[in-house]
């Protein structure tokens, strides 16, 4: 049972209900995670605009999404690991890519992205070291750690409201 409401459309404060509207044109339905941030409209305002913002970034989809799968796994979250493996199955990724991402051993970038993550952004000498024989720029560096933040985001809304998990999606 969730301890933060998922809003419905007449709960939803009208700052809010233009951003969902968009989220249902991106995604096709608006997930659990979307309408319990809707409760906060600068918080879904600002998710949103850094999401999007980081989407036209070097990383990949099929990367954003190792990314979250490494990043959720380490913060206890169980509604984004059910969301991103929904969302990498649809990039292509394989069951056992899912697997090893959320474990961090997929490859350098879940490896770095667990790292970020465990050391709440504090990375050794070693560790950037390896990212940067990894073939990891500056650019890419600091694209992994936002996503990381955004991610972390994420998890701690869904951590402390304990979202309904919606994943896989009901037939619509």
């Amino acid at each position: 049972m969730s301890r933060i409401a998922a809003l419905t459309p007449l709960q939803t404060p009208a700052a809010a209900l233009p951003l969902l509207a968009g989220v249902q044109k991106t995604v096709g339905f608006v997930p659990k995670f979307f309408k319990t941030l809707a409760n906060a409209p600068a918080a879904l305002a600002d998710y949103l605009q850094l999401s999007q913002a980081l989407a036209k970034g070097s990383l990949s989809a099929v990367e954003r999404e190792y990314i979250a799968l490494a990043v959720s796994e380490v913060n206890g979250c169980e509604y984004c690991p059910a969301a991103h493996t929904f969302f990498g199955e649809k990039t292509g990724l394989s069951p056992e890519e899912i697997r090893r991402a959320r474990e961090g051993s997929l490859n350098a970038l879940t490896v770095l992205a667990r790292q970020l993550a465990q050391g709440r952004g504090h990375l050794n000498d070693e560790q950037i070291a390896a990212a940067r024989a990894a073939g990891f720029s500056d650019t890419k560096l600091i694209e992994v750690a936002a996503e990381v933040g955004v991610m972390t985001l994420s998890n701690h809304v869904n951590n402390t409201a304990v979202t309904d998990i919606d994943f896989p999606p009901a037939a619509r």
